[in-house]
């Protein structure tokens, strides 16, 4: 059996076919997402595809990653569409930078 350590966390964006963005954090993105396609993920996305997952990361942990999702779902809509051009390789030193300017 896999533990969630051995596999890291990762933090993911996704948009609905209204242009809403959704965040969360998952060790296993491909599965994750395809849950949310079929409907048996999180309730804010049911009903709301076709879906398109524009941004996934690395985490580190299970709490990191937690953190990571909080500080993300804190953004502005148009930092988190920054957030999604940039593609940063890491996304805590993005949001540092973020706060700084």
């Amino acid at each position: 059996m896999q533990n969630s350590e051995a596999t890291g966390w990762r933090l993911y964006i996704i948009q609905t076919a209204s242009g809403a963005l959704y965040t969360g954090i998952t060790n296993n993105v491909a599965r994750r997402f395809l849950q949310h396609q079929s409907g048996k993920g999180a309730r804010a996305l049911r009903g709301k595809g076709p879906l398109a997952l524009l941004f996934d990361c690395e985490a580190g942990d299970r709490a990191s990653a937690s953190k990571l999702e909080y500080q993300v779902k804190q953004l502005k809509r148009d930092d988190k569409i920054r957030l999604v051009a940039h593609q940063p390789a890491c996304l805590s030193a993005w949001l540092a930078a973020l706060k700084r300017r």
